[in-house]
């Protein structure tokens, strides 16, 4: 089944372009278009409902785009959707689910540490479908809101961020935690200093890898029509700055990416 259109994802910032750079890997022949929320970044520490209200916005916008399916790059505005009970005109995938399965599969001691935004830590997204695909998981989070303006800001190699992130893992380090979900798309910029941080002793999971792996068996096994060839790629944002650009640019390396194109969605609201 051939679909030459190409897979639309979003994030309410830049941090989702970790998930944009494993799908190029694991999907050499997609094109793709990428919606960058960041005039409206961050989601976390936005109410569900508000965070629903970009969720639809921005699905609207990338299916107005032609695309064939969509990601939802973000695990805050996946934690909605996963409660959203609306249906929609393409695939839309979700990254928890396939993150918290990728977890189950490393874990050497069923204790599983999972960081996470406020919103997405509060909805214990990640602790329910853990214990949908094994109830005796053990499951310790840690909400770490100062993550993600570090990574916006580019300051992953500054030793601030290093205090940051070992202040925010300790109690999981302390609780005996094997493996640990990067539960929000910019945690693996930091995936350096989470490693420091916890001395190697973690398996770090990257729900980014988690889900070019699904959408990879999806196309292979037929699910969702694949592309003859890759024609496209296109990154779009909500707000365009030389720091999102210099990041974006660094997140993506060693592939060289288009110009951040700035959009207008808000006449597309629902």
């Amino acid at each position: 089944m051939i679909d030459n259109r190409p897979i639309g994802l979003f994030d309410s910032g830049i941090g989702g372009l970790t998930v944009f750079k494993s799908l190029l890997h694991a999907l050499p022949n997609e094109s793709f278009v990428y919606l960058g929320d960041t005039a409206r970044l961050p989601y976390g520490s936005k109410s569900p409902q508000t965070i629903e209200r970009y969720l639809l916005q921005n699905i609207d916008f990338l299916v107005r785009k032609n695309v064939k399916a969509i990601v939802v790059a973000c695990n805050s505005a996946s934690t909605v959707l996963l409660g959203n009970t609306r249906t929609f005109p393409v695939p839309v995938y979700n990254v928890i689910e396939p993150g918290a399965a990728t977890a189950l599969k490393v874990s050497t001691g069923g204790k599983i540490g999972v960081l996470g935004t406020k919103a997405t830590v509060s909805a214990k997204s990640y602790v329910r479908a853990l214990h949908a695909l094994d109830n005796s998981v053990q499951v310790f989070q840690q909400a770490c809101p100062l993550l993600v303006p570090l990574v916006e800001e580019g300051w992953e190699n500054d030793p601030i961020t290093n205090l940051i992130v070992y202040r925010y893992v300790a109690p999981l380090i302390q609780a005996g935690v094997d493996t640990l979900i990067m539960g929000c798309t910019h945690y693996p910029a930091l995936r350096e200093n989470l490693a420091k941080a916890t001395n190697g002793r973690m398996a770090l999971v990257d729900s980014a890898e988690a889900i070019a792996t699904l959408i990879h068996a999806d196309l292979s096994q037929g699910r969702l029509g694949a592309s003859e060839m890759r024609s496209d790629l296109e990154i779009m944002t909500t707000d365009v700055s030389a720091s999102f650009s210099e990041v974006a640019a660094r997140l993506m390396a060693p592939h060289v990416i288009p110009p951040l194109v700035e959009v207008d969605i808000s006449p597309l609201a629902t």
